[in-house]
């Protein structure tokens, strides 16, 4: 089984690492909950059972996942998801002039959906015209959210072959989607959490002046 990155671990949870290309879930043998078990440190606890993420991220995005220990603290965390009392924000590059900020609220699958956007940083591309460094930070938690509403401005993200433009997509590089920071007050211990999952490399690679922060 493959190793993970583990970026916070207790009795009751866990933040790993997703790397891309990989299933959270699913029927295939190599994915994220098959390799938990391996990777993480069994819980002492009573109520201990098999890790199990408590949200999702696509096969394609890197970044922070948020992991249950034990049955009780597995509820409490999917009762913070569904009180909206987990901030989440990712980073992608995307295609194209935008505007320094700005909020989306085009509907998925009939339902309310909201994102906020802001540019941290752009760089001229011969063949893009420009990218951007973007932080996302969505309030709905819709499938394919946030690149469907990056799409919608006409600001797709690199590497996204449903979503993006025929012309400007980019083969082999991976989807530039990156599930940066988790912040949550923790449901047992009530210590305030705010995990940080570093900068892509391949990120840094597009934008020089990340490289020396």
């Amino acid at each position: 089984m493959f190793p993970l990155t583990i970026l916070f671990e207790d009795n009751y949870l866990a933040l790993i690492h997703k790397p891309a290309g990989i299933l959270v879930s699913g029927n295939r043998f190599k994915t994220i909950v098959n390799a938990l078990p391996q990777n993480l440190k069994p819980s002492s606890l009573n109520d201990a059972t098999k890790p199990q993420p408590v949200h999702r991220l696509d096969y394609a995005t890197t970044g922070l996942l948020l992991v249950g220990k034990t049955s009780s603290s597995i509820r409490a965390l999917n009762q913070l998801f569904e009180n909206k009392s987990i901030s989440k924000t990712y980073l992608a590059v995307t295609i194209g002039e935008m505007d320094d900020e700005g909020k989306i609220k085009l509907a998925i699958d009939g339902k309310p959906s909201q994102s906020y956007y802001k540019v941290l940083e752009s760089v001229a591309s011969k063949r893009f015209s420009k990218l951007n460094l973007v932080e996302l930070d969505p309030k709905t938690g819709r499938r394919h959210q946030l690149r469907k509403h990056l799409s919608s401005i006409g600001n797709p993200i690199l590497g996204d072959k449903d979503y993006g433009i025929t012309d400007l997509i980019l083969n082999g590089k991976g989807l530039y989607l990156h599930a940066y920071t988790l912040g949550f007050v923790h449901p047992i211990t009530n210590k305030k959490m705010h995990i940080l999952d570093a900068i892509p490399k391949r990120f840094k690679k597009l934008f020089p002046a990340l490289e020396t922060n």
